[in-house]
């Protein structure tokens, strides 16, 4: 089954929502990052969280998150623009622990509870729009609930679940976000909080075999309530290439290649996303001197 992200809004347009099925996108995510059980579970969530943020922008607009805690992965970071192409990777993927008290993965021991969680958005305009918080759990969701009501001061109910299988491999992983448009009523808030409150934990529909629809019709109470505006297909998708990178090396200037050619003769570079790795020889580079 093929990852995808709905968009919808609920009680006559008082709620916006989204929900999204990420399990093959995570999967090429730990893939490439060779992570751990737990390092995957808290690069996986937020990277569910991150593509649906972006599914929230327009045009070529993007968007990067750092959540960095001091836990022992260190950070975690991701981007997404709004066509559902996500990437992501975390400083330190070789951390696991055993369950926490609740049977699950110990996310928040790996990311930690102190830090920040910070959003820059490129929305194509003069300077970016850049949100901090402090991480208020480490557990990725609630930090991300906390981020949209006090950096964009919109109230949202936020969840991400990521299941591992016992070889590392992606099991299940989906996730989100309930949002309370302005001019909501009371009695509409209300009953969105009860139904978030009396639903089992986004892992557990997951793993049950909810879809990003089932979810929706669960968080708003029925699928009377809900209106679908759109499916959007999401992947992991990394934009960098041989020639990207000939570029940036072109503009560190003639001075600079001639250094790499003769203390290293050649160049060599490793996307932190993806981990594909990209050489130059000698004569790559003398062809990438400008005259």
């Amino acid at each position: 089954m093929k990852d995808f992200l709905l968009k919808a809004t609920a009680f006559d347009g008082e709620v916006r929502a989204y929900a999204i099925r990420s399990t093959n996108t995570v999967e090429e995510a730990r893939r490439r990052q060779d992570t751990w059980a737990t390092a995957s579970a808290a690069l996986g969530r937020t990277v569910t969280i991150t593509a649906m943020l972006g599914a929230m922008l327009k045009d070529d607009a993007k968007l990067t998150v750092k959540l960095e805690g001091d836990g022992p992965i260190g950070a975690v970071i991701t981007d997404a623009n709004a066509k559902g192409e996500v990437r992501g990777y975390v400083l330190n993927p070789h951390v696991d622990f055993e369950s926490n008290a609740q049977g699950k993965l110990d996310v928040r021991r790996a990311v930690g509870t102190q830090g920040t969680l910070s959003i820059v958005k490129d929305l194509g305009l003069k300077s970016n729009f850049t949100g901090q918080v402090p991480i208020v759990s480490g557990e990725v969701s609630e930090d991300f609930t906390y981020y949209l009501a006090n950096s964009e001061q919109i109230p949202s109910a936020v969840g991400a679940g990521v299941l591992v299988n016992p070889d590392h491999t992606i099991l299940a992983a989906g996730g989100f976000i309930i949002q309370m448009l302005p001019g909501a009523s009371e009695k509409t808030i209300e009953r969105v909080e009860q139904q978030i409150a009396s639903i089992d934990p986004i892992s557990k529909l997951i793993q049950n075999g909810k879809t990003p629809e089932e979810i929706l019709e669960l968080l708003v109470g029925g699928k009377e309530h809900l209106k679908i505006l759109e499916e959007m297909p999401v992947s992991f998708s990394c934009p960098c290439s041989k020639e990207r990178l000939a570029a940036a090396i072109t503009s560190l200037g003639n001075e600079e290649i001639d250094a790499m050619i003769r203390e290293d003769h050649g160049a060599t570079a490793t996307c932190h996303f993806c981990n594909e790795t990209y050489s130059f020889n000698i004569e790559e580079l003398k062809e990438l001197k400008t005259s």
